[in-house]
């Protein structure tokens, strides 16, 4: 039997509907088999939980038109310590936001860039309200990131 595949997806939720995002992606990602996942609030993930994974998911609600300051302090502990060790790392995104979200993304992606990961699917930004649709989004985004892992297509 094959070794386990590691999918971790780190969050920050204040209002509830990004951990409603997480929780959703987190369930079609544990529909695969053969795939571990690892679900932490980005203020408790850190360069041990990165270096574990084999693709990562980040969720953040919009913040004056930013990422949550969680997840930035994520990318603060983890960016240089990662340097060199995480080359490529599969990621995707979603994002609750109360705008637009795309200075939230742009911002994310940037640093991704850095590290440097290697985006693998579109966002989901949920614009208001997070929907029975968005929620199904980030279920498949989730299942598709984990059966991306299985099949070894990254």
């Amino acid at each position: 039997m094959s070794e386990a595949k590691h999918l971790l997806i780190v969050f920050h939720s204040q209002g509830g509907g990004t951990e409603t995002m997480a929780e959703a992606a987190r369930r079609g990602a544990s529909q695969e088999e053969g795939v571990e996942v690892r679900m932490l609030r980005a203020l408790e993930a850190g360069l041990d939980d990165l270096l574990w994974a084999g693709a990562v998911i980040f969720g953040t609600p919009e913040n004056f038109g930013y990422m949550s300051g969680a997840l930035k302090d994520f990318f603060d502990r983890t960016f240089y310590p990662a340097q060199g060790k995480v080359n490529q790392l599969p990621y995707a995104v979603f994002i609750k936001a109360g705008n637009d979200g795309g200075g939230a993304l742009m911002n994310i992606e940037r640093i991704a860039k850095g590290y440097p990961l290697r985006k693998v699917a579109e966002p989901i930004v949920a614009k208001g309200a997070v929907t029975d649709e968005v929620l199904a989004q980030c279920e498949e985004l989730g299942q598709t990131l984990a059966a991306g892992l299985a099949l070894g297509i990254f």
